[in-house]
């Protein structure tokens, strides 16, 4: 990686490698996402993928057993999750659990005060609630249901992109945010994610499908097979990997390396 990329991306993952109670699963993974870009991470079951986005947020069970992750610049190893939160860094899950009993407008609330570090008024919050809504074509209705009770599929991965929204994070991770969705749903909430792109929002999407990429242009697509990124590119890589498959893409870079 240049120093240039280095200096210039919100988020840079440099020679990672990450440990599950002592089994590596991350053999020296490098990755730079500035701003303004959108990163597809794509690859098999196994590979690695939802690894590096724990990873990122700081569960406890991922091990940083060598390399490093910079967010501006700031590493990220001694940080907690909700202090990764405050300085940047969003996660949309590939399950979102559910929290019975808890509206979405306050949990969204809690969320919010948390990463700014302050209490937002609940009038000024309401508007802004309200018009992130509008701009997400939710129904005002869905901000008083319990988080993610009885929600469908799409339904808690449109939560997580409003969470997102009102968060502003500088660089979202969306782990398998098409997971369990059909191609309604996945419209639904790739639309979502468009309205957000941004000069000042840098987005990486891990994905096993190239059809999510039908809906959200990636800049750049990224290829990770056993721990590793065996290949990187533009848009068209995702079409490859469909005519190819993992193996075929892996196979064409024995080393491990981009050629």
């Amino acid at each position: 990686m240049t120093t240039e990329v280095a200096t210039k991306a919100a988020l840079m993952i440099e020679d990672l490698r990450v440990a599950i109670e002592g089994k590596e699963i991350l053999h020296g993974v490098d990755l730079a996402v500035r701003k303004g870009e959108v990163h597809a991470l794509m690859g098999p079951n196994g590979s690695g993928k939802s690894t590096l986005a724990s990873t990122l947020m700081g569960h406890p069970r991922y091990e940083i057993t060598g390399g490093r992750v910079l967010l501006n610049g700031e590493d990220l190893a001694e940080l907690s999750a909700d202090e990764r939160a405050k300085k940047g860094l969003f996660l949309a899950f590939q399950y979102p659990v559910a929290v019975p009993g808890v509206t979405m407008v306050n949990f969204l609330r809690l969320a919010v005060n948390g990463v700014r570090g302050q209490d937002v008024p609940v009038a000024q919050f309401r508007k802004q609630l309200l018009e992130t809504m509008k701009l997400l074509s939710m129904d005002e209705s869905f901000a008083r249901r319990y988080v993610n009770e009885g929600f469908s599929g799409g339904e808690k991965k449109r939560a997580e992109i409003l969470q997102m929204a009102l968060l502003k994070p500088q660089v979202a991770v969306l782990d398998e945010t098409d997971s369990g969705l059909d191609i309604d749903a996945l419209k639904i909430v790739a639309n979502g994610v468009n309205r957000l792109l941004g000069p000042d929002l840098g987005v990486l999407v891990i994905t096993h499908y190239q059809r999510l990429l039908n809906y959200i242009q990636p800049h750049f697509v990224h290829v990770m097979v056993d721990g590793r990124i065996v290949r990187s590119g533009g848009s068209e890589l995702a079409l490859e990997l469909e005519a190819e498959g993992y193996d075929g893409i892996a196979g064409k870079n024995g080393s491990g390396k981009e050629q």
